[in-house]
């Protein structure tokens, strides 16, 4: 189990990782992917560069996930992303068979400050699913909160 400390140094590199999909001009969503107390993987949003609605911080760490680890290490790791998953990114990260996940800003808040699309949490996708991820969140959601304050107010005043 990670310390709190460990759960912010993840979610710290999520969140930087926003950024960085910010400055390559996507939306600001990043994940990484933990095991044994070390960052294995990240990815970053990059549905505006490709062109491609699926490719969420959350789907493009899962496809690398899925190519690189067995299933039973799979099992073994955790998921830190900027914002709680969508129902898309939710059904894959169930289907990879990750064990956990941490997010930074919630469901609800992105929905408050971006509005509303998909509007569900993913606890409500996994209600009724065997061996479902452990989902812990929000962890540093005022630093995440603020990403997307950030982010969207710019992107609604460069219409």
């Amino acid at each position: 189990m990670c310390m709190r400390d460990d759960k912010e140094a993840f979610m710290t590199r999520a969140l930087a990782l926003s950024d960085l999909s910010v400055a390559a001009g996507n939306h600001p969503f990043g994940a990484v992917l933990v095991r044994g107390g070390k960052i294995i993987l990240e990815a970053k949003n990059t549905v505006l560069s490709e062109n491609d609605a699926t490719c969420h911080a959350e789907m493009n760490l899962v496809r690398l996930a899925c190519r690189e680890l067995s299933v039973d290490k799979r099992a073994t790791t955790t998921l830190y992303t900027s914002t709680e998953p969508c129902a898309m990114c939710a059904g894959a990260i169930y289907w990879a068979g990750i064990g956990q996940i941490v997010y930074g800003c919630s469901a609800a808040r992105l929905n408050e400050i971006a509005g509303a699309s998909l509007a569900c949490h993913c606890q409500e996708i996994y209600q009724g699913a065997v061996d479902a991820p452990k989902v812990q969140g929000p962890v540093l959601e005022d630093n995440a909160v603020q990403q997307h304050l950030d982010y969207w107010t710019t992107a609604w005043n460069a219409e």
